[in-house]
């Protein structure tokens, strides 16, 4: 059976809107908009979601508490030592994390054989994460997501488990996983057109 999306055009016209007015309100991460106006320029394939990555510092009341979480600091780029240490400086209660997040972004595809090849071109940029999320005649939506991720806790209820040094040590790599990470955004950006119908 050859699969597709129904209605997959009005779905596209819904989601431009959606993204031109996340557009017209700032909340779309700069640096991945030449790669979703790419992607969104081609016949059978358009963005729903999208992040391009970031580095955080998160205040949780208790490990898995997203909805009660407050961001001490967030940034979709390379930091410096001194962002993320005026970060730690706000914390007070519950349990300090510093966290890298890879980028997402949810594509929808008008096609599984569309699907597929966006899958294959994202794996073979290094987006190794990435997956087939939905499959169905009423959705077809592609999740591309790479594998860097930390996870790093740093105090709780305002004392910090670890020294200067040490937050020193983990920004140096936090900064090189998204140097990482936005190189793999780069080519993504340089190869998408190649999914172009002939």
């Amino acid at each position: 059976m050859f699969l597709y999306t129904e209605n997959f055009d009005d779905q596209k016209k819904k989601a431009m809107e959606g993204l031109r007015k996340a557009l017209e309100e700032d909340k779309v991460d700069h640096d991945i908009i030449p790669l979703l106006e790419k992607i969104n320029a081609l016949q059978n394939y358009f963005t729903t979601s999208s992040c391009s990555g970031r580095i955080s510092v998160m205040e949780m009341p208790h490990f898995g508490d997203k909805v009660n979480s407050v961001w001490l600091g967030k940034w979709h780029r390379e930091v410096t030592v001194e962002e993320v240490f005026e970060a730690v400086g706000k914390h007070r209660s519950g349990q300090l994390w510093f966290l890298v997040r890879s980028p997402i972004l949810h594509v929808g595809a008008r096609t599984l054989e569309d699907a597929v090849k966006l899958l294959n071109l994202a794996i073979g940029l290094g987006f190794k994460y990435s997956n087939i999320k939905s499959v169905s005649h009423k959705k077809l939506v592609v999740e591309i997501r790479s594998t860097e991720r930390m996870d790093v806790p740093l105090g709780e209820n305002g004392e910090l488990w670890v020294d200067e040094a040490y937050i020193k040590k983990i920004v140096n790599l936090a900064n090189a996983q998204v140097r990482r990470f936005k190189g793999k955004l780069k080519r993504l950006e340089a190869e998408i057109e190649e999914l172009s119908e002939v």
